[in-house]
């Protein structure tokens, strides 16, 4: 979209006002993701992320998965009028307000780090949802992503579980396409923030029955619930 074009329909919470700003945001918070080890075989606690739209409301959840039980063991959800429509490469700026506000009402403990339904630094400008949310926090993020937005794969990606294949775009590898399921549509891992990219798919993979992690699949079922309480941000 043109820089000029109107992003924001009302005034956003971040006080971002056109598309221009929100790219130049995004260009300045690109710059602070960071790597960081991350022993994906030791971690209990993951978080999963996910948000859901109905009407000009959207309805986010941060779910904490327990490891140890392979059960949710607390959440936190909350909704808010939407601050903007959906718009390709924006999404943060639509739904980490209220991604923001479930985590602030989350119970301890804090997941250890972060399963976010969007992508992480594979995106145009370096910052996805799970990018911008982990530098927001400055938390451990991972983006796990249905589709890719930029980058073409590196190599063949096999069809059995745990199958992988380099996202490389303009000469970097941005994320890893993995088979989380036999010959089952791939997702796109990449780094949010404060993880490594194998540590990212090695998490990924330990998290994962179906399709989707079961953290994110869990905060699916949680956003999607609409007449259960949530908190009104």
């Amino acid at each position: 979209m043109a820089l000029d074009e109107p992003l924001f329909p009302r005034p956003h919470p971040w006080g971002v006002r056109d598309a221009a700003e929100a790219v130049a945001l995004q260009q300045t918070l690109a710059r602070q993701v960071r790597e960081a080890p991350l022993d994906a075989d030791a971690v209990r606690w993951v978080g999963g992320v996910d948000v859901s739209a109905r009407q000009g409301r959207l309805r986010a959840a941060v779910v904490v998965w327990d490891c140890a039980t392979a059960r949710v063991h607390h959440a936190a959800v909350a909704e808010m009028e939407e601050p903007m429509p959906y718009r390709p490469g924006f999404l943060s700026f639509r739904e980490l307000p209220a991604v923001v506000c479930a985590w602030q009402a989350l119970a301890e403990p804090r997941p250890e780090v972060l399963l976010v339904d969007g992508h992480g630094i594979a995106h145009p400008r370096g910052l996805g949802i799970a990018a911008h949310l982990g530098v927001l926090l400055d938390w451990p993020t991972v983006g796990v992503a249905k589709r890719r937005l930029v980058g073409h794969l590196a190599a063949p990606l096999g069809e059995e579980r745990g199958a992988q294949a380099p996202l490389v775009w303009r000469g970097q590898v941005i994320g890893m396409a993995v088979r989380t399921r036999t010959r089952v549509k791939p997702v796109w891992v990449s780094v949010g923030h404060r993880v490594t990219l194998p540590a990212a798919v090695a998490l990924v993979l330990r998290c994962s029955r179906y399709r989707l992690p079961e953290p994110i699949r869990a905060a699916h079922r949680l956003a999607g619930a609409w007449e259960a309480p949530a908190v009104a941000c």
